[in-house]
């Protein structure tokens, strides 16, 4: 089910209506919070319409794993560091 901007914009505007005319500090709060969530959802619907778009067909580039040549992508790694007796993997956060 999709929602409208306007109508969240008008639930919005009768949230911060009611946090207004709050006395109590817990209701003022719950308010916000309303007005927090719906300002979220209006801007997760406008992220979730961009990446929605399209991508020009003229922008795709088919991805290769290999050179022109034929040969194997060669990854440069480092060469594994030399442990002492007392370390127990490669991870710094192996003890």
């Amino acid at each position: 089910m999709d929602i409208s901007v306007d109508k969240l914009l008008r639930k919005i505007e009768e949230e911060l209506r009611l946090a207004k005319t709050s006395s109590k500090q817990e209701n003022l709060r719950e308010k916000v919070y309303s007005i927090k969530i719906l300002c979220e959802l209006i801007l997760d619907e406008k992220q979730v319409q961009q990446e929605a778009l399209p991508m020009p067909i003229t922008a795709f580039q088919p991805m290769t794993t290999q050179p022109a040549f034929g040969q194997p992508v060669s990854l440069n790694q480092p060469k594994k560091l030399e442990m002492e007796d007392e370390a127990n993997g490669d991870s710094l956060f192996d003890f």
